[in-house]
């Protein structure tokens, strides 16, 4: 009788011990949640820096003239009354060895 008790007690514990490394909620799925949640909590970490510049930019352009004219400047190539534009064109056998990196509209997009 004893034996059978044991017997029973053990395919209970294997039972139970396959069911933790591979069913549903086992072990497997615990980690493959946490590394999740990790990449989510980095990806959220790098938005919130994002986020935290834009809000930034966006406090300097309502209340600061002189982002608003630095934007104008190098966006819309604005000068003020009274100042000269000088622009500087290298000669084509002057430029730089490294290829400049492509852009929308260098790849046909």
């Amino acid at each position: 009788m004893l034996r059978w008790i044991a017997l029973i007690l053990l395919l209970a514990l294997i039972g139970l011990q396959v069911k933790l490394w591979t069913g549903n909620g086992g072990v497997h799925e615990v980690e493959t949640l946490r590394t999740a949640v990790k990449k989510q909590g980095e990806d959220n970490q790098r938005l919130l820096q994002r986020n935290q510049a834009l809000a930034a930019d966006v406090d300097d352009l309502k209340h600061g003239e002189q982002a608003v004219e630095a934007r104008a400047r190098a966006e819309l190539g604005l000068i003020k009354p009274g100042e000269t534009f000088y622009q500087v064109v290298e000669k084509p056998g002057a430029a730089s060895s490294a290829p400049l990196p492509a852009t929308a509209s260098d790849s046909g997009q």
